[in-house]
């Protein structure tokens, strides 16, 4: 860029811009409460700083289907993704993927601790 496009170009980038940890927090729980199958009131979000990069750590239950219908159908829980472990296993990766995605924010990882079991209703997930 030359001249007045180049000076005009730059203003536009003067400042700062940072996204707040309330905001970060909304957009992490959201994204676990998804890949989780629950509601985002019943996640716990928090942040450290990991070597410059954030670290999240959620506490949430996972949601399962009534131990009565994976008794009657043991496919139930393949599923829905594999065991417990296995779906948390994999939201990990989802939600560090969706949550960089939608902030920009450079994360080295995420820890998840499954609180507690959310059942289904009607055989069907949410």
């Amino acid at each position: 860029m030359s001249g007045a496009a180049g000076a005009a170009h730059a203003a536009a980038l003067a400042g700062h811009t940072r996204i707040s940890t309330q905001a970060l927090t909304s957009v992490a729980k959201a994204a676990a409460a998804e890949a989780l199958g629950v509601p985002p009131h019943e996640v716990r979000a928090e942040w450290s700083d990991d070597d410059g990069l954030l670290a999240l750590s959620l506490v949430a239950p996972i949601t399962v289907p009534p131990l009565t219908t994976v008794v009657r159908d043991a496919g139930r829980v393949a599923g829905l993704g594999g065991t417990i472990w296995d779906r948390a296993v994999a939201a990990k990766a989802d939600i560090l993927h969706r949550v960089t995605e939608l902030s920009g924010a450079r994360m080295s990882r995420v820890d998840i601790r499954i609180g507690g079991a959310s059942m289904s209703e009607g055989g069907r997930v949410r």
